[in-house]
């Protein structure tokens, strides 16, 4: 009797990370119909303060209404379509009002005057700004664009209880930096969850961590990841693993020795470390091009103190970031040629196949539908 063998898992063909028609279809089921995330709440700290996020084609207008509540828009007037907000961020005096002929809403949304509209048989109720679907997850903010979405605790699953010690809605931006890169959104996501590339391509990072000791959780469908530990007396990510920074309030000893490493999909990838919390969001443009925003935060009582330092940390993961997009360019230009063929994923890569799985399974359920 022969034995049946599994057939070795590979790479994706190339048309998934270079078909205009297949990052379309993409950007329509990952980003128009799952929970995407878009920053941080405290980026609109008081009622009127606002920040545009740009969707799948769609520009978002975020806001705080008179009760605080986060509400999100299309940035589309309702009178005749006139985008509202032209600049990114900004704050509204109590209304939000169209610069075309002075349509004025209310911060959440009702329409308060539109004029000359009182000559026609016509009622104010029926046009309200079109809301996008808003909510919040420890500080961070999530919108989605779909019509009757699933809530957004049923995409996060497990994730809010296993991240509850690191207390995230407590912690402050302290850098940001956008970086501009020439690759698929989903070879960033393959590259950042995986470190057989950091022995060759990651020496400053290879020196704090062992790149074969990663423990990874089972795949989910709308999460991957895992944590690694600290060797050779390291304390954190930073560019000689000293730890400048107290812990982060409420990690046990364990959290204390290792780095939380998460893509949540499709475009947070998450990495909480012993004293801060490293944010990447994709925002793709092409499908080889996205924009990834990095953030830093650290808890504002260590900002506080005079003595505060973050260089070791920033410096560190912008060093790391600029050799991963550098790899990730040179990934889409080879995957980009006509020798390019699906390789096969070694008994290390799960995850990324995992997640190669998961793009194939949604593909196939919008076709079913």
């Amino acid at each position: 009797m022969q034995t049946e063998v599994t057939p070795t898992p590979r790479t994706l063909p190339r048309r998934y990370y270079t078909d205009p028609q297949i990052f379309s279809e993409e950007m329509d089921r990952f980003y128009s119909q799952m929970w995407v995330y878009a920053g941080r709440e405290t980026e609109i700290p008081r009622p009127g303060d606002y920040v545009l996020r740009e969707i799948a084609g769609e520009s978002i207008i975020v806001t705080r209404d008179s009760t605080a509540r986060v509400n999100a828009f299309f940035n589309v007037c309702r009178h005749r379509g006139t985008r509202i907000c032209p600049t990114s961020e900004g704050h509204f005096e109590g209304r939000i009002q169209c610069p075309y002929h002075g349509w004025t809403y209310a911060l959440d949304g009702r329409l308060l005057g539109a004029t000359h509209m009182q000559e026609t048989n016509f009622c104010r109720e029926d046009y309200p700004l079109n809301r996008v679907h808003a909510d919040l997850w420890d500080g961070h903010l999530f919108l989605n664009l779909s019509a009757n979405p699933e809530p957004l605790a049923d995409q996060l699953a497990s994730l809010p209880n296993k991240f509850t010690n690191w207390r995230m809605q407590d912690l402050r931006l302290q850098k940001r930096i956008v970086y501009d890169v020439h690759a698929n959104w989903k070879l960033i996501v393959l590259n950042y969850n995986e470190c057989l590339h950091c022995p060759v391509l990651h020496p400053c990072l290879n020196r704090l961590t062992n790149y074969l000791g990663a423990d990874n959780d089972s795949p989910h469908s709308t999460y991957i990841g895992g944590s690694m530990g600290f060797r050779d007396g390291a304390q954190t990510m930073s560019l000689d693993g000293k730890r400048r920074r107290d812990y982060l309030h409420g990690l046990n000893d364990e959290q204390r020795t290792q780095v939380y490493y998460y893509a949540i999909y499709p475009n947070l990838l998450l990495s909480l470390h012993p004293d801060y919390m490293m944010v990447h969001t994709l925002w793709p443009k092409a499908p080889d091009r996205t924009e990834v925003v990095c953030e830093w935060h650290f808890h504002p009582t260590e900002m506080a103190k005079p003595d505060f330092q973050c260089a070791d940390a920033i410096d560190f993961w912008d060093l790391t970031n600029r050799e991963d997009w550098g790899i990730s360019d040179l990934s889409q230009k080879g995957i980009s040629s006509r020798a390019y063929k699906p390789g096969p994923y070694s008994t290390r890569e799960a995850l990324l196949h995992a997640f190669d799985e998961m793009v194939l399974a949604r593909e196939a359920q919008s076709k079913c539908k």
